[in-house]
């Protein structure tokens, strides 16, 4: 049964959603991560175990290749594919109680940015790390962060911009967040961040890429 769960985590760190993708081609007429999910569940094999040594992990496996610039965003988007596939058949045990997500994680790209790119890979690599995400979209400011953070009440909420103008209006949309939640935790990241501007801001956590983000809310769940 390792195997299979093994098996699991390489279909979706390889993007073989189904029997039927043709992708990737050499896995081609091969279960997918839906089929060999379905297995695990119906051979007795338990829910947390498949979710977390099968879909979670393979997904961090393709969230650690990005990371390094070995697969790009296309390779990433169909193994979140193929992780959502296998959720399917993990989710009823979510309604029912037996299994617990990690937490909720509010994101969005701040005020006067329309760019989404980043801010959709780091909630792909949340989602695959166990986390319920809870996207805003894009263009979104200090009072839509503020009711998301009322309304929600996450653990963290992640800030993406892709501009030098627009990352200016992260550290009033932090204040806001503040204001209702002063110890949640906040991340940032974007092209035109660094460390430093992030500690200047108020932000608690500033990554160059998503694995950096799940890594440190790993460190701070445990």
């Amino acid at each position: 049964m390792d195997d299979l769960i093994n098996r699991i985590a390489y279909c979706v760190e390889r993007g073989k959603v189904n029997l039927a993708a043709n992708y990737p081609p050499d896995l081609k007429g091969e279960d997918g991560a839906e089929e060999l999910t379905q297995k695990a569940i119906d051979g007795g094999l338990s829910p947390s175990d498949v979710m977390n040594l099968g879909l979670v992990a393979g997904m961090e496996k393709i969230g650690i290749k990005f990371r390094d610039n070995k697969v790009f965003v296309p390779d990433v988007l169909i193994s979140a594919k193929a992780m959502n596939a296998g959720m399917k058949h993990i989710k009823p045990f979510f309604l029912s109680n037996q299994l617990k997500l990690k937490g909720k994680i509010v994101i969005g790209t701040v005020s006067g940015d329309l760019h989404d790119i980043g801010k959709n890979i780091l909630g792909m690599i949340l989602q695959g790390g166990g986390w319920e995400i809870i996207d805003l979209g894009v263009d979104r400011n200090a009072d839509n962060f503020a009711e998301a953070v009322r309304t929600h009440k996450p653990d963290a909420v992640g800030l993406s911009a892709l501009l030098t103008t627009t990352m200016l209006n992260m550290e009033s949309i932090i204040n806001e967040i503040r204001k209702i939640d002063p110890g949640i935790k906040i991340m940032v990241g974007g092209a035109p961040l660094s460390s430093g501007f992030a500690d200047k801001i108020g932000a608690d956590h500033y990554s160059p890429d998503p694995q950096g983000a799940l890594e440190y809310l790993k460190s701070i769940r445990n």
